[in-house]
Formats: structure tokens, sequence, C-alpha cells
């Protein structure tokens, strides 16, 4: 039924349940047209999961880490008038990451310059089945930028377009193919297929469930390169908050969103609490960007849902996450910003997360990022990390808790963990060193987000959750009501969030093309976020499709 609109955008009376980033990024852009939009938020701060945590000097990012996709990041804020070097302090990483392989002494590191080379350079013999591979991913990532990441599928006229066309057997085997095959049949080298499937984490899922049209991710790390904003994620929070208030939102904390009002089919309004009292506000369109659960199953009446018991059963939540956010004393120069550990039963750990054991792996493969390497977030002489071990969304490994307070199933975890970068990365007195300590676990997730089972990240990217399998962001039941958020789509991660919101204006607007809108001051049509050259990062070279990639298919 959607939340089309023959008056548009403008005048029309918005209310955004969510004060998360894809919250925050529609806010932004709905009130920019003209939309009078109030932003609930039922935490006491916005960011959602891209939250902060402060303690003795340290600053803590608690979620999203990786800045990736920067052209995303860019339109978004060209779209808003503005541009991210405006709004941001962006550094490019160098390396953009370290991997420490179980029983191997010395750590691979992926540079800023030269990726492609350093990559290739680990499995030589397979040099051009790689080439090739890296060549695909670079194709099948303009591909879908193009024609589907921004589309709202609610036409088929977008993907009669002859480029499409033209690529679709290769995109259907694309889709039968699991990530892991794929990888494998481009590489003899274990270390190389591990680092070419580890962005299948990224999706919530792992590389023998994720479809290889995926392998678009490795075009992110080792073409684009990776990119970090100085003040953490929580920067790129603060900086679309800002946005959407200078354009006229209403941001509000500490206001929790009860019900949706529903009359005749249509979106109302909702009910919000707030200091002990609940108001209703009428709105003209609902933007809900919880959790999708959420939203059936707290805010709307039974016979409003648009999806069954069964439907729910069906799902697969992605992978939980107990998290560590650990103060160490002394220096670390042995983890990069971003480091990863990847365990030697790489299949092993991914069975136990998804598989029917749904055990957390041990030794885990396991990341960890030290934000202290290029920004100023620890005291003088102290560290700060940020540890994810990848665990099964499963809430009955407990909560987290400061000081070692957590559920003891939790800390064990997070102890393990220690010990294992400590051992791994030659800082045998890790442990030792610990002077501020947080965890979060699975049921924190629940608990503070509504994560459905407790992921961490969101429904997992497999074939049957990608693309328009992921689900409409508009009920199929309740006219006015949208969706935005990691649990639509396009799917998880803050560029993906970005996207989640234009395809609501979109929705709003009308528009039914498969590409980004036309930024202010450009004609439709013109070159969009997936060709543009980012602002002093340059434009890696993107291959014909029917050479290189035609190779690795």
């Amino acid at each position: 039924m959607g939340g089309m609109n023959d008056d548009g955008v403008r005048g029309q009376r918005v209310v955004v349940i969510g004060g998360g980033f894809s919250g925050l990024a529609t806010a932004a852009l709905l009130a920019r047209e003209g939309a009078h939009v109030s932003l609930f938020e039922a935490r006491e701060a916005l960011g959602g999961r891209a939250g902060s945590w402060e303690r003795d000097g340290f600053r803590f990012d608690t979620g999203p880490s990786w800045y990736l996709m920067p052209e995303v990041f860019d339109h978004f804020f060209r779209m808003l008038g503005t541009t991210a070097d405006d709004e941001l302090d962006l550094v490019r990483l160098d390396p953009s990451y370290r991997v420490y392989f179980e029983g191997t002494a010395e750590p691979f590191d992926l540079p800023a310059s030269g990726a492609r080379e350093a990559l290739l350079g680990l499995d030589p013999a397979s040099g051009r089945r790689l080439s090739a591979y890296l060549d695909s991913a670079a194709i099948t990532y303009r591909l879908a930028t193009r024609h589907f990441l921004y589309s709202t599928f609610t036409s088929l006229r977008p993907f009669l377009d002859r480029e499409v066309v033209r690529g679709l057997p290769r995109l259907l085997r694309l889709l039968a193919e699991p990530l892991d095959r794929f990888a494998a049949r481009h590489t003899g080298d274990d270390r190389v297929r591990r680092i070419l499937g580890y962005p299948a984490v990224f999706l919530g899922t792992s590389p023998g469930a994720a479809p290889s049209m995926y392998h678009l991710m490795s075009h992110l790390d080792v073409t684009q390169g990776v990119f970090y904003p100085r003040g953490g994620l929580t920067a790129v929070v603060d900086a679309t908050a800002g946005l959407a208030r200078r354009a006229g939102a209403e941001l509000l904390t500490d206001h929790r969103v009860e019900r949706i009002v529903v009359d005749g089919g249509r979106a109302t309004g909702v009910e919000v609490s707030h200091a002990g009292r609940t108001r209703e506000v009428a709105a003209d369109v609902v933007v809900s960007t919880a959790d999708l659960h959420v939203t059936e199953h707290r805010l709307l009446d039974a016979r409003h849902r648009s999806r069954s018991a069964r439907w729910w059963r069906r799902r697969d939540p992605g992978p939980g996450a107990v998290l560590a956010l650990l103060g160490v004393r002394g220096e670390l120069p042995r983890l990069a910003h971003h480091s990863l550990l990847f365990a030697e039963d790489w299949d092993a750990g991914f069975d136990a997360i998804f598989g029917g054991r749904r055990e957390v792996p041990n030794p885990a493969s396991l990341y960890v990022c030290r934000p202290s390497a290029t920004d100023d977030v620890a005291p003088a002489g102290h560290e700060n990390l940020f540890v994810l071990v990848p665990v099964p969304a499963d809430t009955s490994i407990g909560s987290g808790g400061v000081d070692g307070g957590g559920d003891t199933r939790v800390e064990r975890i997070v102890d393990d963990a220690i010990a294992q970068i400590g051992a791994w990365t030659g800082t045998p007195d890790l442990a030792d060193r610990v002077v501020v300590r947080r965890t979060i676990g699975p049921a924190d997730f629940e608990r503070e987000f509504g994560a459905f089972r407790g992921g961490a990240l969101g429904p997992a990217h497999t074939l049957r959750q990608s693309a328009l399998f992921r689900g409409s962001n508009a009920s199929a039941r309740v006219s006015g009501l949208l969706y935005a958020g990691a649990t639509t789509i396009p799917g998880i991660g803050l560029p993906m969030c970005l996207i989640s919101a234009e395809l609501v204006l979109k929705r709003l607007r009308g528009e039914t093309g498969a590409g980004p809108l036309a930024e202010p001051g450009r004609a439709p049509g013109s070159t969009s976020a997936a060709d543009r050259p980012v602002t002093g990062r340059g434009r890696a070279h993107v291959p014909d499709d029917r050479t290189a990639g035609a190779e690795a298919s």
C-alpha cells in the first residue's frame, strides 16, 4: 500500500520512529524536502547501535566502526546541500586492515596503495584468476549500485535496462553459487580464501550461505580503501543529526513510541510516552526505523501486521555478537586500526555460529578495532580497543556489564578473546594492562534495540533475504507506513541505512527509478554516486563487463 501521497513530501506531517542512523538520515532528507518531521527516540541519546560510551578519558564507539562505500556518504551529504569533506574529517587508513592467521607468526597488511598487488602476492600462482575476481567485484558493485541498491522494487521497468539484461546470465550464476565456493575457484591459498570470504560477516551471514554476488564487497576494501572519520562513527551520527535539525526536523530523545495509530487502514499518527505521560501525535506518514519485528509485534495491532508467525520462524536473524570495550595501559603497536584474527578451522567457526550446533567458536575469528592508532580517544600512554566476537543470535548467552559485572558466559567469552589477542599478537600481558572494561552481549542488543533474537547486525543477507526478497520498505496492510533501517531494503550497514532513508524519499516522491536520486543542482540521469570519483580519493579502474567479469564467472 506504501506511503505515496499525491501532494508529494512538502507540507506533510511525518513521524520517524527511532533515532538511529537510518532514522536521522530519513529525518534529514524529508525535512530538507519540506516535510514537518518529528523524530522520537526512546533512549536518552541519538545514534542507536552507532552509539558511544566514555569513561576515565577513554571514548568508545559502541557499534559500527568501518567507513566503507564513501561515495554513498558523499551522495547523501550532497542531497542535503553539503559534502562529506565539509562535514567530516576523513582519514584514509594505512594499512586498511591487518590480518593474523592462526599458526602464522607474521600478519598480513592490506596497504592503502597497492592493495591489489599485495593480495595477489599471497598467491602468485592464482594471479590471473584473482585479478579476474577483483575485476568482477568492481563490475558487480557498479551494477548493484546503479540498478539494485537504490531500488524500491516497485517497478520492473528499470530492470529492463540494457546493462541489466546483458548481465543477467552472469548475475544468475552469481546468485546460485555461494561465496566460499566462488572464492575457492579463484585462489588456491587458504589465507586469500579467508580474506575474500570474511566480508560475508558484514552481511550478517557466512561465506557458505552468502550468494557469490556479494564478492562485490572485495571491491570496497581492496579497491576503494578504508576510511575513518575523526571522532569515530559518532561524528557521522552528530553530523547527520545536525543537518536534520538545520533542515527543521524535531529530534526528541527519551520519547518512546508505544503504538502506531491506524484508522481506516491508514497510519494517522503514533502514541508517544515521555516523563510518565502518553500523548497522541498526528501524522500523514509514519516511518518506522525500529527493528521490523518490533514494529510488527509491539507497535501494530495484530490485524495490521504484514508477516505471519511462520514467516518470522523462517527468518535468519544473522549473527549475534559479544563486544568488549577495553581501555589498555601502554601501547599496542602490533594491532592496526582494524585487525582481524582468523582461526585455522575457518569453516568450523561459521558452522558453530550458523549451523545446527549454535555455539560460540573457540578459538573464534575476531575483529579488533584500535581507534587510538588514528584518533585522540584515549589518555596519553593508553590505547582504546573495541573487540567483536561473532556468536550465535541467542539471548541466553546473556548481557554484559562494566568491570566484569556482566553475565558469566559473556565475561568468559571476553576473557578468552583477550587471551587470544594477546597470544596471537605477541602481547602476553594484555589482560593485566586492561584498566577499563565494558562488555555487551546478545541480550543487550535485544533489550536496548529490540534486535530480533538478539542479532547484532540485522537479518542475514542470504539469497532469500536479499534485494526484493528482503521485503518491501512499505507496509502491505497499512497505507502511509514506511520502513527504513537494517531490517528492510537494501540491508545491513551504515551505507545501506543511508540508502534506506533515500528509498523512503523515493516512495513519497513516487520515484520508481533504480539508481540514486539526482542531487540538487544536477540534472536527472547525470553521473551517479556509483561512478563519481570521491573527492581526494581517486577513482579505480573498472574493467569492461565483457572481459574480466566474464572470466571470473
